[in-house]
């Protein structure tokens, strides 16, 4: 029978360290386990969902989230209001929460124009990477005017924003993220060096 109270608080230290133990390797290997969220964002006509697209190439595990996709399944009618806008991108930040805490990897391919939101992001999903394609926007009017594979997303969209429609650069703001993992200028770099460039950024974040 131990008289010394330091050393009896002392083993009681040790035995609640040894019951913790299997949580502590439980909450370690769910760390281990979470899948990394890249989030592209940039102007339409960016090369978002090309480089997506090439990046799922190279890592067939990606699942990538399309913003044009998802909108047509959560708003089928869109009114790309604000109230609505940020209802959609919170969704969209849940779900890639979750499916990264599942273990999966993914790849937002949004606009994502409100910083909020990406770093609503940031602040949920523990393994993120934002990746800002910036180009001017006459390059970004010339590649979404002469696309033929529009992956889901509205045509002319710089047309219509020209008449009013919400576009992102035209009449709605896009506000450029302060200090994002990297930054692509897509129209000096070219696609296979943008994914050299993402290539080294997902091994970071998969450590």
């Amino acid at each position: 029978m131990f008289r010394d109270k330091k050393v009896l608080k002392r083993l009681n230290i040790i035995a609640q360290d040894i019951i913790e133990l299997p949580y502590l390797l439980f909450d370690i290997t769910l760390i281990l386990m979470k899948g990394i969220a890249l989030w592209i964002t940039g102007l339409p006509g960016s090369g978002k969902s090309t480089l997506a697209d090439e990046i799922k190439k190279a890592y067939p595990g990606f699942i990538v989230l399309r913003m044009d996709e998802f909108r047509k399944i959560v708003t089928p009618k869109p009114a790309y209001s604000d109230e609505e806008r940020d209802i959609v991108y919170r969704a969209l930040v849940y779900l890639a929460k979750i499916m990264t805490e599942n273990g999966h990897d993914v790849i937002i391919d949004a606009t994502g124009n409100l910083r909020k939101w990406r770093t609503l992001a940031r602040r949920l999903i523990q393994k993120y990477g934002e990746i800002y394609l910036k180009c001017p926007l006459e390059v970004c009017v010339k590649r979404e005017k002469n696309r033929i594979v529009t992956r889901k997303a509205p045509k002319g969209i710089y047309k219509k924003g020209a008449k009013g429609w919400p576009v992102p650069g035209i009449n709605v703001p896009y506000e450029e993220p302060k200090m994002p993992e990297l930054v692509i200028e897509t129209d000096k770099v070219s696609v296979r060096q943008s994914k050299g460039i993402i290539k080294k950024l997902i091994s970071r974040l998969s450590r």
